[in-house]
């Protein structure tokens, strides 16, 4: 066969092209997190506060996660046409979100941890200077979440326009996981200024000494179940368990009654992720309509613009409804 003739059949397996504005303001959070992260630690040793201290390395955690964001968008560009990505990149990038909630996880427990220590052994603190610092770490995160939320309006808006009239199989816009990980460690630190500055000021103007180290514990208990949700959520695209979304019976409906004359049935489907907004499959249709064609379900399924790929596997039989008849045909297509 021609090689001319085999281009029309050959395709590139590029299913999500990332956001070049998400990577960017994941960059600029990364360094702005890390210059608030080596005074917060300077300031929280310095004036002896428990929460302040454990902002500053919980921030040091989220500069981590945060690079590791950045890195990723990078990586998933750099490889997106590499052949040895059978489905793309993409997963790079869910990937290192999966890797920001474990940190996530981790710094909540070294929270806990620290925070327990100081309620054993209570120190003094210096309160007003540490106010002082909290406060200007809460602006840092406020300003950190407003770049990175600016860059997830923008990929909401912009990032399912095709320009075409094919048909959406759910209104859901699925998040980027990989900007979501980045914008909940920024929403975490915010939170813990929060209560870092809440426990300051009870500190300083009642005397409570106990409220620094009960308000760590309160943050790592928030961090830990926003970690556990990113943690699922990563987990769940990671591990392709896409079947009970609705693209599924989608593809179920398309095949089974928009495909053939008479009985047509889907015996046999897998559905998976490969992109924040698109899916591949691999289906074995059973039918007794010899004039049905794999390129005929293939424009059925090209209504549904979150295919992205599709392996289709055709069985003629006499009966439908029995799938396991003599094939007279298989095909595969695109």
């Amino acid at each position: 066969m021609h090689t001319e003739n085999l281009s029309r059949w050959t395709h590139e397996h590029v299913f999500d092209t990332g956001s070049e504005r998400a990577e960017r303001s994941t960059r600029a959070v990364m360094w702005i997190t890390v210059a608030m992260m080596a005074i917060e630690i300077a300031a929280g040793w310095g004036f002896n506060s428990m929460a302040l201290l454990a902002d500053g390395w919980h921030m040091g955690s989220h500069a981590v996660a945060i690079g590791l964001s950045a890195m990723a968008y990078a990586a998933a560009r750099r490889y997106a046409r590499d052949p040895r990505f059978a489905f793309g990149t993409w997963k790079i990038e869910v990937l290192a979100g999966f890797a920001s909630a474990v940190f996530l996880l981790g710094v909540a427990i070294m929270m806990v941890i620290g925070s327990v220590e100081r309620i054993v052994s209570p120190q003094p603190v210096r309160y007003q200077e540490a106010i002082v610092v909290a406060l200007l770490g809460l602006a840092v995160n406020v300003v950190c979440a407003w770049i990175l939320g600016r860059a997830h309006d923008h990929g909401s808006v912009h990032g399912h326009d095709h320009g075409h009239g094919h048909t959406h199989t759910s209104t859901d816009r699925s998040p980027d996981l990989n900007l979501k990980s980045a914008y909940l460690h920024v929403v975490a630190d915010a939170a813990t200024s929060v209560l870092a500055i809440v426990a300051l000021v009870g500190g300083w103007l009642y005397g409570w000494n106990w409220l620094d180290p009960v308000m760590g514990i309160v943050g790592a208990l928030l961090i830990g179940m926003w970690a556990r949700r990113l943690i699922v959520e990563t987990g769940k695209a990671l591990l392709d368990r896409e079947m009970d979304h609705p693209v599924v019976d989608a593809i179920r409906t398309t095949v089974e009654t928009g495909c053939g004359a008479g009985d047509t049935r889907l015996s046999d489907l897998h559905v998976w992720r490969v992109g924040r907004q698109t899916y591949a499959c691999a289906l074995t249709v059973v039918t007794h309509d010899t004039a049905l064609t794999p390129a005929a379900i293939r424009r059925q399924l090209s209504a549904h613009d979150e295919i992205a790929h599709s392996t289709i596997e055709l069985h003629y039989c006499p009966d439908a409804m029995h799938a396991g008849g003599d094939d007279t045909a298989a095909a595969i297509a695109r």
